[in-house]
């Protein structure tokens, strides 16, 4: 790929990287396509900065219409849209990126899959050292949790808060999830998450918007810039 190609593909991965800051809402596991696609919806409009397709009970072909269900939300509706797992999907749908664990593929193949324009971010758990090493592989965010017990993961591994802090150095966009309500989100914010991905306190709320607008308000008018 020609230089000027490559610079123009980094600047349109760093810009959608700066984005991770506020609000990450991931989607919990529904079989309605419509109602997945309304949900999200609302969470945009209550102020999320993005919305993360994670649907573990689905087989592929519902995977599938339904990515392409909250790609169309998002072209709509604005905010990041990142896939689950799943990096084959992102690219055929167009998202702005996936994130991936520790049983999915490594980063490098999932950049050759994704190209080098979308995001790559990581789930590092309670371990600053599995997110330095992923930030020297080409991780464009990491993700640590669970702060708080998650219904979603009740056995999670607990990571400290103490960790926010001294991921900043690491100059990439830091995520907490795990647990996270209106409530227990001030003290992630204070400690250094640049994001918070939340399920349950937003998608389960009998009002998705105002859900989502308690937490993104949690937020100050802030954009993600490296220690």
């Amino acid at each position: 790929m020609p230089a000027a190609r490559t610079d123009d593909a980094s600047a349109r991965r760093r810009a959608r990287a700066l984005r991770i800051a506020g609000l990450y809402a991931v989607t919990p596991d529904l079989a309605s396509t419509e109602e997945l696609a309304a949900r999200a919806a609302a969470a945009l409009t209550g102020g999320a900065a993005a919305i993360q397709y994670r649907n573990k009970a689905a087989d592929p072909a519902l995977k599938r219409e339904q990515a392409r269900a909250l790609a169309r939300v998002q072209a709509i509706r604005g905010g990041l849209f990142i896939v689950n797992d799943d990096a084959a999907l992102a690219a055929e749908v167009c998202a702005d990126g996936v994130h991936i664990g520790s049983d999915d593929l490594g980063i490098d193949a999932a950049r050759d899959i994704v190209g080098p324009d979308r995001i790559i971010g990581v789930s590092c758990y309670d371990d600053l050292a599995l997110a330095e090493a992923a930030v020297a592989a080409g991780a464009d965010y990491v993700a640590f949790g669970s702060f708080f017990a998650s219904p979603v993961k009740p056995d999670a591994r607990r990571a400290d808060v103490a960790l926010l802090e001294q991921a900043r150095a690491l100059s990439v966009p830091v995520v907490a999830i795990g647990g996270i309500t209106a409530a227990n989100a001030p003290v992630l914010v204070r400690a250094g998450a640049t994001a918070l991905a939340v399920i349950t306190a937003v998608f389960d709320a009998p009002d998705v918007e105002a859900a989502a607008r308690a937490i993104a308000n949690v937020f100050p008018a802030i954009s993600f810039h490296p220690a």
